[in-house]
């Protein structure tokens, strides 16, 4: 890794002591994923249309998603190559935790990409088996959970700790497990709804990275936690990295994915990363304040419920189509309409979550 190296001739020039510190090496991950995205994208992008790599447009969805037909997907395994390569360059792997977030984005990608290979490849528009997705995840997220639940190094293991409430902190116990389980694969699974139009879903993951990022820094620093009553979780600072290059990953690929897309990141994309926001959360004991800063994907997943039990009770609809910006599309609103609001209320959402900190 460069920053071991950089890093240890600090002895011998002492300049090199700035890559000690972690918002130097953030700084750092997130430009690099930047300038790995820009690199690696148009190349990529002309090979995933050289072997027709495209995505399959629904035809009950809005009529204006039928132009899109042809457009590459799969475009998702740039931003894991952009972390990738980020983090091996500025990443502390000696720290358990970059490892556990590195497996839950490339696992979770792993499982998306057999989705995609399926719907892409062997023209199967359902992908891969519902059972046999759901049960991936599940089973990632397991060993991520007794991974954490085991974990000598977390004073708060099981602890789930409620924003606004700086004592009140509840012990799971055991039911960490399934909860943990339920965190992230409800987070991979509800980024994977709201990718439906041109730059929603990584423009709302950049926005929620860059809050849950902060909260990380702030968590993982002693003096920082103390002063702000919040949970003080030794290691977890070196997280802060990882959100670095996920941010400039996520912005790399939106400058293709942005209306009208060049690319679609495709599950491989959405699925890693949205497994990767839920892990984060878990980590760091910010699984509630993720429902907050992820507001929007929560809207998208309970507008697909509300729709789904509403037509098998009583045969109507809720929404127009759902997830719910197809709703809005529907109603008439313009696409980049729909993802600029969107993101609006993801911003607020995501100064909202910091608020929490003063709010205890």
């Amino acid at each position: 890794m460069l920053y071991e190296l950089l890093y240890g001739l600090h002895d011998y020039f002492s300049p090199f002591n700035v890559f000690r510190y972690i918002t130097f090496r953030t700084t750092l991950a997130a430009l690099t994923a930047l300038m790995v995205t820009f690199i690696i994208a148009p190349h990529f992008i002309r090979w995933l249309k050289r072997i027709s790599m495209t995505q399959q447009i629904r035809d009950d969805g809005p009529t204006t998603h039928l132009s899109k037909a042809g457009t590459p997907t799969m475009g998702g395994i740039i931003i894991l190559i952009a972390i990738t390569v980020s983090m091996l360059m500025w990443g502390n792997f000696r720290n358990a935790y970059i490892w556990v977030m590195m497996i839950s984005l490339l696992g979770f990608g792993a499982i998306g990409f057999a989705d995609d290979y399926l719907k892409s490849v062997k023209r199967n528009p359902k992908g891969m088996k519902a059972l046999y997705k759901f049960g991936a995840q599940m089973a990632l997220a397991l060993i991520i959970s007794i991974f954490l639940y085991a974990n000598p190094a977390d004073p708060y293991t099981t602890v789930l700790s409620v924003p606004f409430f700086k004592k009140w902190l509840f012990d799971l116990g055991l039911f960490y497990i399934p909860f943990s389980i339920f965190v992230i694969v409800g987070s991979s699974n509800a980024v994977n709804l709201t990718d439906g139009i041109d730059g929603l879903a990584v423009g709302l993951v950049a926005i929620a990275t860059l809050a849950s990022g902060a909260l990380t820094y702030l968590s993982g620093h002693a003096q920082f936690a103390r002063y702000l009553q919040v949970i003080y979780l030794p290691g977890t600072g070196e997280l802060t990295v990882f959100c670095g290059a996920l941010i400039g990953a996520a912005l790399g690929f939106l400058w293709y994915n942005a209306y009208p897309a060049e690319v679609f990141m495709g599950d491989v994309g959405s699925l890693g990363l949205g497994g990767a926001l839920g892990t984060l959360a878990v980590i760091t004991k910010h699984e509630i304040v993720l429902a907050v800063v992820g507001g929007i994907f929560v809207i998208e997943t309970i507008s697909v419920i509300l729709q789904v039990v509403s037509f098998k009770l009583t045969g109507n609809r809720v929404f127009k189509m759902a997830p719910i910006h197809h709703h809005f599309e529907l109603k008439g609103w313009s696409e980049p309409k729909v993802i600029v609001r969107f993101w609006i209320i993801g911003i607020i959402l995501a100064l909202f979550s910091l608020a929490t900190l003063k709010l205890r």
